[in-house]
């Protein structure tokens, strides 16, 4: 799953905080991978990830659309470590993929299933 998901990282975002460019972690993903998840298998041991991956820059007003002069029309960002967003895709198929496994979400609660599309009427 790791790496899947380095090999398709979009190499046209930016870098977190620790510097390290999606390109780079794309490039090299199949030297990447082990250790990477054994980082990961770690973290998932520990219930913890490493600091470095928490971190974010400060937050930026990106503008979406309108008058630049109304603040209603900017959004928070804040560029976050690359593995750690990795880690928060792991962590999220593997919490999806359990529930589903498991029918934890009844079928009358398919809103909050992703993918799966039924009428509300």
């Amino acid at each position: 799953m790791a790496s899947n998901l380095l090999h398709h990282l979009d190499t046209h975002k930016s870098m977190g905080p620790d510097g390290i460019h999606p390109r780079v972690l794309r490039e090299l993903a199949e030297v990447l991978t082990k250790p990477l998840y054994i980082i990961y298998q770690q973290s998932w041991l520990i219930g913890d990830i490493p600091v470095d991956w928490r971190l974010a820059n400060d937050v930026t007003p990106i503008h979406k659309k309108g008058r630049k002069e109304n603040l209603g029309n900017y959004r928070p960002v804040s560029l976050s470590s690359v593995p750690g967003k990795v880690t928060e895709q792991i962590i999220l198929s593997t919490i999806t993929r359990h529930v589903q496994d498991n029918k934890v979400i009844r079928p009358s609660q398919h809103g909050f299933m992703k993918g799966i599309t039924h009428s509300c009427a």
